[in-house]
């Protein structure tokens, strides 16, 4: 692009944020003015407000902050009447004007937001701003310590309880520029295996216990019509080629539980795809394809496909898998499936991917304040209300008394869904969900009464089956600006040079006869360096105390 492009680019995208995105000052907001840090002295703007260190109203002449936040696809706005966050407002004075952007095309619209460094006053969930973005972007963000070491009790509370949530939003230079969030509710296991029990009781088998076991029953499944339809038409292992690699190879010790194509060994991050136990993983899953176990169609198939086959109308077609629940795929063939304990590898041990702390549970980059945001101490008081256990149920699953039921004794339920949707997709409609700041302590976590038959309640009991064999995953760790340039072609090469060994090895064979060569590439691709920083990282990570 030339420099007069650059520009031209530069002047559309100031244009475009100053009059959409943007926290702009007038009409009673608090908006752009700069980057000066106010987290060390109560703003001019705020005292002119009188504004309150504590309790409530945070300031007494309403203000409106502009609260930026992304949604899955064409979910919208519908949470913002949840009534949480509408008693709020009254009582903080505290008013809100949400910018909700949908994930389908919030890369281009971060893009033009970024190139502009016009941000709103706050941002919310990990989905808007990545650690890369806030790092690579520092200047339009606020250094947030003294921020909640002096208006933020609760939320400094959190992380006195749960050090984790510091340990994850500490940047490189030891601040913090985001704030984390812990779900409520969360299973410490992620995906599990699940199989059609009633194809077991009719062949009269037993539930699979190890790699053996497991391969005998899948045979079964594939030449004695559990399905009784009269057709050969049964899939022994149905899935995608991710669940292939990263599911099946759980017996291996192969746990990336994050996707990030690392586990810990010994205490030290390696890359699993380079490992002798994956070599052996990959060798069995050879053995299971080549004796037409795996469906031929795990490397071509889209989620559509895969979810045709999961769903067949004329009879349920699928013997073994890995998901969240039972539940989640089958449809009306649901109640076939139960879900087992992880199945044991050629040690004799077990092994599941997730997380001690809660799969998915606490997670950084929950929450931005703009340096551009004249009142931050107040933006700062308004974020810290949504940091205690009831303020966290009502914003992961919707407001007490329309989602959620507070018992007399002291605990809390959630109701059923309207009739014709899912709990879900009601959470969805109702809560800021998995996005946006929660923190809910062991204490709180005791008062929460799930039904064991669906949803995330069903997903805390059947995690029982594997939680004790869950692994400590390799984190999502933080990196300096040096570090994510050179991240992203590493992990690129190198990950798809692997992931073209893995189907052709598990499709056609020859992992042992490849090996040597395929580790040599590996290191001629930078290898090593790719796992020096994940170590550096990762031990900045240990270090935050």
């Amino acid at each position: 692009m030339s420099t007069r492009s650059k520009w031209i680019s530069l002047i559309l995208a100031g244009a475009i944020c100053a009059t959409s995105l943007a926290g702009c000052s007038g009409g009673g907001a608090a908006g752009s003015s700069g980057s000066k840090d106010a987290s060390n002295s109560t703003s001019s703007t705020a005292s002119q407000r009188n504004f309150h260190n504590e309790g409530m109203p945070i300031v007494d002449q309403p203000l409106t902050l502009k609260v930026l936040t992304t949604r899955w696809g064409s979910m919208g706005d519908s949470f913002t009447k949840n009534q949480w966050l509408v008693d709020l407002e009254k009582n903080s004075n505290v008013k809100i004007e949400w910018q909700v952007q949908s994930l389908n095309d919030w890369s281009e619209q971060k893009s033009i937001m970024l190139a502009s460094g016009q941000l709103p006053d706050v941002i919310f969930g990990d989905q808007t701003f990545s650690s890369e973005d806030i790092v690579n972007n520092l200047d339009f963000f606020l250094q947030l310590d003294d921020l909640i070491d002096q208006y933020m009790p609760n939320y400094k509370k959190a992380i006195e309880e749960l050090p984790k949530l510091k340990q994850v939003s500490t940047f490189p230079d030891g601040k913090m520029y985001s704030m984390a969030k812990n779900l409520p509710a969360r299973p410490t296991i992620r995906n599990q295996p699940i199989i059609n029990k009633t194809w077991l009781d009719k062949l009269g088998l037993k539930v699979p216990t190890t790699i053996d076991e497991l391969e005998t029953v899948l045979k079964a499944f594939k030449d004695k019509d559990p399905n009784g339809n009269g057709k050969k038409d049964e899939i022994p292992i149905a899935g995608a080629v991710k669940g292939v690699e990263t599911d099946l190879l759980n017996p291996f010790g192969i746990t990336d539980a994050y996707d990030n194509g690392f586990i810990l060994q010994d205490g030290k991050p390696v890359y699993y795809r380079a490992t002798e136990a994956y070599k052996e993983g990959v060798k069995w899953l050879n053995k299971l394809y080549s004796e037409g176990l795996i469906d031929k169609e795990s490397f071509t198939q889209d989620s559509t496909m895969l979810s045709a086959k999961q769903q067949d109308a004329n009879a349920a077609r699928v013997g073994f898998t890995y998901q969240w629940t039972p539940d989640a795929v089958f449809g009306k063939w649901s109640n076939q499936y139960m879900a087992i304990e992880p199945i044991s590898g050629p040690d004799g041990k077990r092994y599941a991917g997730g997380d001690p702390d809660g799969y998915s549970s606490i997670m950084r980059n929950e929450v931005e304040i703009a340096k551009s945001c004249k009142t931050p101490e107040i933006a700062a008081r308004w974020v810290d209300q949504f940091y205690t256990g009831e303020a966290s149920i009502q914003n992961f699953w919707g407001a007490i008394g329309t989602v959620i039921q507070k018992n007399s004794d002291g605990t809390y339920e959630l109701k059923n869904p309207p009739q014709g949707t899912s709990a879900d997709a009601w959470y969805w409609d109702q809560s800021l969900r998995d996005f946006g700041p929660k923190y809910v302590s062991k204490d709180f976590q005791s008062k929460l009464k799930l039904s064991s038959n669906s949803g995330d309640g069903l997903k805390l009991e059947i995690a029982k089956l594997g939680e004790q064999y869950v692994t400590q995953p390799f984190p999502d760790v933080m990196h300096t600006s040096e570090e994510y340039s050179e991240l992203p072609n590493l992990k690129t090469d190198i990950d798809k040079y692997a992931a073209k060994m893995f189907a052709q090895w598990v499709t056609k064979g020859g992992v042992d006869n490849d090996w040597n060569a395929y580790i040599q590439k590996l290191n001629d691709m930078g290898l090593q360096k790719y796992e020096q920083i994940q170590t550096d990282a990762y031990n900045r990570y240990l270090s935050v105390k």
